[in-house]
Formats: C-alpha cells, structure tokens, sequence
C-alpha cells in the first residue's frame, strides 16, 4: 500500500506514432514512448532528460492529456487520462509550458495575458488580478505588468508564460524544453522560476530538458533514449554514471567530468560532483 497518492502515474505507457501513406493506409508505426512506469508524489521536482528524439516531450504530453496512450495507462489523481470526461478536471490540474513563449503568450499587455486563463475558467474578476499579481510576483515579473510581451526579452517572455500558468492555480507544471530557445542568461532566469514554485509554493513541478545543468535541483531523474526510461535516481546517482551518460550523447557538465577524470587519474575524487562549489 502507497502512504501517499501519487499525483501522475503512468503503467507500462505506450505511444505509437502512425505514419500512412496518401491513401491512407498505414505505413509504418514509430513506437516513440516504450513501456515507461513513473510516478510523480506531490511536492515534487522531477526532470526527465534526454537527448532530441528520445520521447521524453511525448512523455510530457501524456501528463495533462495532450496525447492519451496507445497502451498502459496514465493516471492523474487516479483519473485516467484516456477517459474524455477527466479531461477538463486533468488540465485543472497539470499545466503546460512549451519551448517557444511565443506561442504562448496572446495578450497585448503582460498583466492581461497572465489573467486569460483564469479568465476563460470563470474565475471572479477581483480574484483574477489577485492571481495575475501573485503569480507575476511569483516569478519576478510583477513590475513588468504593463509592458507589451514583444518588449520583454526571451527569458522574460517564459516567465511570463510560467505565470500565466500558475495564474490557473495547477496542482502540477510540467516545463517541456523552457529553456531550448532562450540565452544562458535566459536559461537561469527560467530554472530559477521553476525552483522558487517548488521550493517556496510547494508546487510539483516536471521539467523535461537536454540540459544536464538544469537537473542539479530535482528529487529525482528520469533519463529516456529510444522512448524507454534508461536511468533513474537522483541527480548525484545519475551524475556518478558518466560513462553511460556519454553513451546516451548528453552533455556532461565540465566540473562533472573534470572530477571523474581527476577520480579516473588516481585522485580521491566523491562521484556525482554536481557544481564548482561541491567540487571545491
């Protein structure tokens, strides 16, 4: 017996990509998420890693209903995805952030962008700017409420997204690739975001990247290839695994592998070296 629900998980998940041909006709199926068992408790910061092409934004979709499977199943709440009538209650609960915030972001003014969603879902008005000026606070874009988005920078553009998300008051955010399209500068500002919502507002948050750096905070990792989950644990265990990491084309971060080619030369080196100051 579980001591807490969970608040995703997923059993023997598969998704099928079918190709068919102008007649249609089916030509080939691609399986791109392979019998992948996870779950996500509440309150936590989850990454799942993986290089282009290894399912893991597939993955992510499942988990506000985006796709549903074409095996297993995934459960949010203990409501199944696949069932259409949960899928309102679903995305109550999971909100989604893409790569590009262009995409997301729809108004002329920062502050009423931030309060359309919670707008469409019925919210009082007095509540909705409450929400719009908590959840830019949240992110730290409170004094850019009246900014138009197209004057704002790439990273300030995901935060706003990011806000426009916790606005709806999800119990879960799921980040697919945040940071793919934006600076270095860009990226820090966005993970950090990620860490204060789950750190301070104890929101469940799943990152889904191909930065190894932006790992370093989660409870736990899950690193895909080919559609399959092929390395689990925390990010010092998966960070011990440099060789494997290597095999899977990810980007070990420097310090990472400086430490366990120090530790490979005979030096007494701990494994999973995660930042400079550890490495110090």
């Amino acid at each position: 017996m579980q001591d807490r629900k969970s608040l995703i998980k997923t059993k023997d998940l598969v998704y099928e990509y079918i190709r068919r041909d102008e007649e249609g006709n089916v030509e080939n199926l691609t399986e791109a998420v392979s019998h992948v068992d996870l779950e996500v408790q509440p309150g936590d910061f989850i990454a799942i890693l993986g290089h282009n092409g290894s399912g893991k934004s597939t993955l992510a979709k499942h988990f506000n209903s985006i796709l549903v499977p074409s095996e297993g199943t995934v459960w949010i709440e203990e409501m199944d995805s696949a069932d259409e009538k949960n899928l309102w209650d679903i995305r109550q609960k999971v909100g989604m952030v893409f790569q590009n915030p262009d995409n997301q972001i729809i108004g002329q003014v920062v502050e009423e962008d931030v309060g359309f969603g919670p707008e469409n879902m019925g919210v009082p008005t007095k509540e909705i700017w409450e929400r719009v000026e908590e959840s830019l606070k949240t992110v730290g874009m409170y004094e850019f409420r009246k900014y138009s988005p197209n004057k704002l920078s790439g990273g300030q553009k995901q935060r706003v997204s990011i806000a426009g998300v916790i606005a709806m008051h999800p119990q879960c955010i799921v980040l697919d690739e945040p940071t793919a399209m934006l600076d270095p500068r860009g990226r820090k500002e966005v993970i950090r975001a990620v860490r204060a919502l789950n750190d301070v507002e104890k929101m469940t948050a799943i990152l889904i990247t191909h930065y190894m750096e932006e790992i370093v905070y989660a409870d736990k990792v899950f690193v895909m290839d080919a559609g399959k989950v092929v390395m689990s644990g925390t990010p010092r265990e998966v960070f011990s695994q440099v060789e494997k990491l290597k095999e899977l084309r990810l980007e070990v971060p420097v310090v990472t592998e400086l430490a366990y080619e120090l530790k490979k030369a005979g030096l007494p080196m701990p494994d999973g070296i995660l930042d400079s100051r550890e490495f110090v």
